[in-house]
């Protein structure tokens, strides 16, 4: 074969290959846009009216990430079948510093809450924020160990989000975690698919 149609030929591979796996981000990261736009949204909504109590908005919430971390972990381990080596370790590292960070986080917002000189605004306020900035540090982590522009500047971009939910303050920052927020997954789940199937 010649050089191009080799080149053609490792493209179609690597293709059938992503789409055999389960594809790259794009997915995981649709189905994070989904959970983030569909949760907080209905939690935005459901602050603008009487006729649904606060705690269904959380139910939904929870219920939609529980989902969307089922979705990745499969993901991730059909897509890490049959790798070794150094990628495999940087992999995992990377999803276990993921849920150190998360159960962390969670003991500490926790604990602040607890001492009951929050007022439940603030509350909102302290959780959608700090959970907005680790979600983007990691991201600025994962985008530095892959090389990978795109993810960085999803990081960079959640931490810029970060700062506006505080900003715009309660119940505003559920529509900046819904908007913005689930909007910047969804807009760099498009950007992957696209690359995907885009020949190389």
């Amino acid at each position: 074969m010649s050089a191009e149609e080799s080149l053609n030929l490792i493209a179609q591979q690597s293709r059938r290959n992503r789409r055999e796996l389960g594809g790259g981000p794009a997915r995981m990261l649709a189905a994070w846009a989904l959970a983030w736009i569909v949760g907080w949204g209905f939690t935005y909504f459901a602050t603008q009216t009487e006729s649904i109590p606060g705690w269904v908005g959380g139910v939904l919430v929870t219920v939609l990430f529980l989902g969307a971390m089922a979705y990745t972990a499969f993901v991730s381990a059909r897509a890490g079948r049959g790798i070794r080596g150094p990628s495999k370790t940087a992999g995992a590292m990377y999803g276990y510093s993921w849920a150190l960070v998360s159960i962390g986080l969670a003991v500490v917002d926790i604990r602040i809450t607890n001492f009951g000189t929050l007022t439940s605004d603030q509350v909102s306020l302290l959780w959608s924020g700090t959970w907005l900035l680790v979600t983007g540090v990691m991201y600025l982590a994962g985008g530095m160990l892959w090389q990978d522009k795109l993810m960085y500047g999803l990081g960079a971009w959640m931490i810029v989000c970060s700062a506006l939910s505080v900003l715009v303050g309660f119940p505003a920052d559920f529509l900046v975690l819904a908007v913005c927020g689930g909007g910047g997954f969804l807009l760099a789940a498009i950007v992957y698919f696209v690359r995907e199937k885009k020949p190389r």
